[in-house]
């Protein structure tokens, strides 16, 4: 893809969890969260982006189911990869692993979000305090301002929960504005 930053590879450990972010496609199509969970991941991404001041994003159900058989096929082989660009076509995603049970959902997005404190404005991928940008990709992801639509779910294993998020359009794209 043309400008277009590689994945974020790097996985970074968080407190009994683990990170990283890459792409998958959706079409528009969004529509209000049904579940409980998906309302609270829903309201932790727009809180950030109203932080950031950037418009909020909307819930997509085709990007939540696409999530829910990643996070299945993450969980049942116990490690974090990103979806091939055959398997994702073009939407941003984040990924997060923890216990079973032991993190809540806002806690979840919270790991990604907390990367914002190495943000620093700029164009991609000059947008980190460290000099890395994959230390911010995944807050970025989230307060990307062209990014409009959000679905995520979350497996388990019996030891790890796997939350994966899909975003549509992807963000992270090299020379643009976080915003």
């Amino acid at each position: 893809m043309k400008n277009r930053i590689a994945r974020l590879l790097g996985l970074l450990l968080l407190a009994g969890g683990v990170t990283g972010a890459s792409a998958q496609q959706a079409r528009p199509g969004a529509a209000a969260p049904v579940g409980g969970i998906s309302q609270r991941i829903l309201a932790e991404h727009n809180r950030a982006r109203d932080h950031a001041g950037v418009p909020r994003l909307a819930w997509n159900d085709r990007l939540a189911r696409d999530a829910q058989v990643w996070a299945q096929k993450l969980a049942r082989e116990g490690d974090l990869q990103h979806a091939s660009e055959s398997e994702n076509g073009g939407a941003g995603e984040n990924l997060w692993m923890g216990s079973t049970g032991y993190y809540a959902p806002e806690t979840m997005i919270a790991a990604f979000v907390d990367e914002g404190s190495q943000y620093q404005p700029g164009r991609f991928p000059d947008v980190s305090r460290t000099g890395n940008w994959e230390d911010v990709g995944h807050y970025t992801q989230i307060v990307w301002r062209n990014t409009r639509e959000v679905g995520c779910a979350i497996a388990g294993n019996g030891s790890d929960d796997v939350l994966v998020c899909r975003y549509w359009p992807a963000g992270n794209w090299e020379g643009q504005n976080v915003y």
